[in-house]
């Protein structure tokens, strides 16, 4: 069974553009579902049927090793064993999939944190655009609000990747997917002035890539949620926000606008609308809200 396991893993990194930290989550669920077969006498993963699967979940409930289960890590655990089964189906390994029955819980949706109009124009007015590096960080999260990118697009878009022309973003997302996003003047100011006459004084050997530290590399993940922090926290800004903020308050205020829901799921690069719709319970808070108030005074 160790063998399949790490064959699949392989597979998820090699085949399926998985990262490693997706292959060690994975892993570690993968690993403790084949120690629960071990336990039950059971040494082939063909012969797991639903009342085995039922008993996995039973036991990582009531297990107090592994604490108090959420749901939410319970359907990490159902989805990493679905993928699993799949695999050793494609391959020709087992001849069923004893999970597809089983449902993922059911967990109330978390609400996106966002920002107001107002606090992105705090936020973005408070870098200094005389200071190169200031330049810089006002273009990055410029870049990241205008566009709704995600962190590791942003770190990974490239000068290639940028049509001045068209003023589109080429951008490679999740799934090795690419989309175009287009960008407003503002942030096509901002690119083509940062890109000739700031980047190319700290590029040393050059790479590609848009965003750069003082030493002329690429900027990573980190170095952008620290550029963040220190922001905020050297203004004095009276905000808490992640990167992934200004990614949903792109898509918030996109909806706020009467953007077509189908037209943002597009430009987030979501395979599923399902998954673009979460930002609609936001405008209609709103919208109630004013409502509200509308008639509070009534």
């Amino acid at each position: 069974m160790e063998k399949k396991l790490d064959n699949f893993l392989s597979y998820i990194v090699t085949v399926n553009s998985g990262s490693e930290n997706t292959k060690e989550a994975y892993g570690r669920d993968l690993k403790r579902y084949i120690d629960y077969l071990r336990q039950e006498g059971i040494n082939s993963l063909n012969d797991a049927d639903r009342t085995i699967v039922l008993g996995f979940i039973n036991y990582l409930r009531t297990d107090k090793r592994f604490g108090e289960i959420s749901n939410r890590s319970l359907s990490r655990y159902l989805s990493s064993l679905r993928s699993f089964y799949r695999y050793l189906l494609d391959v020709k390994e087992v001849s069923s999939n004893p999970f597809l029955s089983v449902k993922i819980p059911n967990e109330k949706t978390k609400i996106p944190d966002y920002l107001f109009e107002d606090e992105v124009d705090m936020l973005l007015n408070s870098f200094d655009l005389n200071d190169d590096f200031g330049y810089r960080d006002r273009t990055i999260f410029e870049v990241m609000y205008g566009c709704g990118l995600r962190l590791s697009e942003l770190c990974n878009l490239r000068i290639d990747d940028i049509d001045f022309n068209n003023q589109l973003l080429s951008i490679l997302g999740k799934g090795s997917k690419r989309r175009l996003v287009p960008f407003y003047n503002m942030i096509r100011k901002l690119l083509d002035n940062y890109i000739n006459n700031i980047r190319n004084k700290y590029i040393k050997e050059e790479h590609g890539f848009v965003f750069i530290n003082k030493n002329g590399g690429k900027l990573s993940n980190r170095g952008v949620q620290y550029l963040l922090n220190r922001t905020i926290k050297e203004n004095n800004l009276p905000l808490q926000l992640s990167p992934h903020t200004l990614r949903h308050s792109f898509a918030t205020h996109l909806l706020d606008a009467k953007v077509d829901i189908r037209v943002v799921q597009e430009l987030l690069g979501h395979s599923n609308l399902s998954t673009t719709q979460i930002y609609t319970h936001i405008t209609i808070d709103r919208l109630k809200e004013s409502y509200n108030k509308a008639f509070d005074n009534e």
